[in-house]
This record gives structure tokens, sequence and C-alpha cells, in this order.
């Protein structure tokens, strides 16, 4: 098998990459192992053209054309339209790269050429005739390009390396709610006390579910369990207990149910550096996470600042154009997080002068997406909201930002996604959850139910 799914062929096949694949992924060239990979003039000139600026999609840009300059190296212009060898260290060289132009001499009779995504469809349709038996194949993440493609006769796909499960009801929920008892599923179990704590080594049998690190197991009978350990046969449990769960506090905020009380367990946790929420609108995700950020650098003093930004469609492109400094372009866009140190001190006699008092004393920062890239955050929170819009490769730039003693608290909801070529299995948080199942000191919480309100509740569930 590829990197790219399929079973190695007999013969390589020529991928022709799309604009929107390399903004999505700039090293995916890279993924496509044996094959052929071609880049249209006209995808270069798209890159060209969104290259300039600070914003996020101008750095995926510029950082795909220095892997193009860098395969391309010193190669003749005849040599760049058959194809340079892309090196892979000392693996040595496998597949190529071309640049693609049009050979045509007649004018167009395919699509007509007032669209860019046209233009790249007849020179790959041109490319098909050209090439003859070589199979050839359009790579784009945009599902109406595909479609015109396939209309022309051209095979097209969508760009899925990165795509880690097909279904987003495979992924992990962070938690495991049995029937019945825990207990009843268990053939030996050893406990032992340690530290003020309650350990169980259980014995892994067919009635357990597949489980993995940081993940809960929750029963019908109270039973709150915490993964800490997974050997060959056995699992090491840690013993929470519902009650004083249920019974946390920060910043005078009390979690609603057990999944909520799960959440805030693990934002207070100082070993958990990653703390992934996701969930539908209004299930809490801000508001646990915002409560614990502020008790965590008022009160414990554990971190020095709190960073907030999040993933907006179209944020990156307008910032620049909206008035004041970088903190008040900001704040129209962080609506929620205002919105929730309102509900956090709904019961204060001047809930506007509390929400105010708050902000001059809370060192909270709002900050672009922007402004985090190519910084190093040394003991901060960094909270990151609407993150269902964000590429895998636009998470890992921000998660790599987090320096010694910070925490990364990412929410998002996966029936909310604004980017054109993002889908719930191709989004970053999908991919997020998935690459950090095993990470020891991370916590992923699919949050339950709608507590903003019975309105709220009743619209998430009937329209």
């Amino acid at each position: 098998m590829d990197d790219y799914g399929r079973p190695r062929a007999t013969q390589p096949t020529l991928y022709v990459l799309d604009t929107n694949v390399l903004i999505h992924d700039p090293n995916a060239l890279l993924n496509f192992q044996e094959h052929h990979v071609a880049v249209p003039m006209t995808v270069l000139e798209e890159l060209d053209q969104l290259k300039t600026g600070k914003h996020t999609v101008a750095a995926e840009c510029r950082q795909a054309i220095r892997l193009i300059d860098k395969v391309l190296g010193e190669a003749t212009p005849e040599e760049v339209e058959m194809g340079v060898p892309i090196q892979r260290g000392a693996a040595g060289p496998c597949g190529c790269l071309s640049i693609l132009m049009s050979k045509r001499a007649e004018p167009v009779t395919w699509l007509p050429e007032d669209l860019n995504d046209n233009k790249i469809i007849n020179q790959v349709v041109e490319l098909k005739a050209r090439r003859g038996g070589t199979p050839v194949v359009l790579v784009t993440k945009d599902i109406n390009m595909r479609l015109k493609a396939r209309a022309c006769g051209v095979a097209a796909e969508d760009y899925h390396t990165d795509q880690l499960v097909d279904d987003i009801g495979q992924l992990s929920r962070g938690y495991h709610d049995m029937s019945g008892s825990f207990w009843d599923r268990v053939s030996k179990v050893e406990t032992r006390q340690a530290h003020g704590r309650t350990w169980h080594r259980v014995q892994l049998t067919d009635n357990l579910p597949a489980v993995h690190v940081n993940e809960f197991i929750l029963d019908e009978q109270g039973f709150v369990g915490w993964v800490k350990g997974i050997k060959a046969d056995e699992l090491l449990i840690l013993d929470l207990h519902q009650e004083p769960l249920l019974h946390q506090e920060a910043w005078g905020l009390r979690p609603r149910d057990i999944y909520q009380a799960l959440a805030l367990f693990a934002l207070l946790d100082p070993d958990i550096h990653l703390v992934n929420l996701s969930g539908a609108a209004g299930s809490g995700k801000t508001i646990l996470a915002l409560a614990a950020a502020i008790e965590q650098s008022m009160v414990s003093k554990r971190y020095r600042r709190i960073i907030a930004t999040r993933s907006v469609q179209g944020l990156d492109e307008d910032i620049g154009f909206l008035p004041g400094t970088e903190a008040e372009k900001m704040e129209p866009w962080l609506g929620a997080i205002t919105d929730n140190l309102e509900a956090l001190h709904m019961e204060d006699e001047s809930t506007h002068g509390s929400v105010d008092y708050i902000l001059s004393k809370v060192p909270l920062q709002f900050k672009s997406l922007n402004y985090i890239r190519g910084r190093s955050f040394q003991q901060s929170l960094i909270l990151i909201d609407e993150c269902q819009n964000l590429t895998p490769h636009q998470m890992k730039t921000i998660i790599t930002r987090a320096g010694s003693g910070s925490k990364v608290v990412c929410l998002g909801n996966l029936a909310q996604i604004d980017t054109p070529y993002l889908s719930a299995t191709s989004s970053g948080l999908t991919y997020l959850t998935e690459r950090f199942k095993d990470f020891p000191h991370g916590v992923h919480i699919t949050l339950q139910g709608v507590p903003r309100s019975v309105l709220a509740e009743y619209a998430e569930a009937h329209m």
C-alpha cells in the first residue's frame, strides 16, 4: 500500500494537484510515493496571487511554493516538463514532480476558460489524451470541480492522505457508557490504595470495549474509571468516584452532568497538557474552558496568561481592515468568550461591571491565528475555539506553539464547519482526536446534551 491508501500499481499514476490541495497540506506532493505528481501552471499562478500577506492561507502558499522550488532545484525546463525525481533522504528518489503546461494550439473545445478551475480541467483532459494509457487523476478538495472533471471524462478524487477515519461515528467520544455494572464484565481485579487514590488492575476480557489511555469508563451504577495504563492483557484504572467529580468548581461554575464533570476534571488536571472538547452548540464547551482558565490563572496561578483565539472563515483576510489594536480587532470574533464571562457573573449585582473588572484583571489576551504562528507560549493556557474549521496542517502549526508549562484547549463542533473545502472527516478537529487518542497527557471529551436552555435543546434535536 502507498501513503495515499492505494495498493501499489504496476504502472505509476499521474496525479494533478489543485490549488486547494496545496493550501490544505503544503507538503501534499510528497504523499504520492512512486507516482508522478503534476502541478498546473494555473495553480502556480494562484499560489503566487495568494502568497502575499500575513494570513494563514498566504503562509500555506509560501510553504508549498518553497517545497516545489526545493524539489525542482536546478532542473532544466525539459526536465521540469517531463518530471523531476523527488528525493526522499537516504531512501533516494521516489516518484517525480512536473509542471503542467498547455500544449494546445487550437482554441478551447471543452470548458470555457473564464474560470481557473476550467483551465485546469482542460489541461488535464488534454494531458490524458496525450499520455495515452497512463492513468491520470485530478486531485481537488472542491466537490463541484470533481463533478465537472468527471463530466469531461477525467477521473477526480478528494485528497485524503490526512483523513484518518471514513465516518466520524468511528471517533472516540473519550468515554465508554456501559449498561449495568462494569464489575459484572470483569473476571479478575486487583485493587490497591496509594496516596489517597484507588487503583484497579483489571484483566481484559471480551466483555470490555477497546479503550485508549485517558479514556473514561462509566456504568449505570455510578462507577467512573479513568484508564491510565494498557498492557497486553490488563487495564490500569483510577477510580474517580462520581460524587466528587460532580461537586468540582471552577470560578463558581459547577458541572451539570457527568460529561461536563469529566471535561472540567481534565481542564483542571496539571498533568493533562491537551484537552479536546467537542459537542453540539450550547453543550458547555466554552464556558467550562473559560471558567477553568480563569481559575488557574487568577487563583492557583498555574498559568501566567490565557491566549484566546478561534478559527473563523474570512477572519484571516478581514482582520487587517478592521480599525484598532489587535485585541480590539479580535474582540468581535471572540464574542463567545465575553458572552460566557457574562454567564459566569450573572448573579453579580452589575454583570457588565463585573465583566469589565474581570477583563481588566484576568491576563486574557485575544490573538489572531496569524499572531500565534511562529510564536512560542510559555506557562500559558491556549484556548482555541471553532477548531472544526482548521485543517490538520493548521492544527499542527498551532499546537506546536505550546511551550514549557503550557496547556492547549481545543473546542469545536463538527456539525458546524464553515470552510468550503473541509468536511467532518477531513477537519483538523477529527485529525486531532484520532492522532492523540493514545497521548498520555491528552484527554478528549464529547459533551452531551444542550444545557444552554430548553429552547436550544429542542432546536438542536428538531431543526
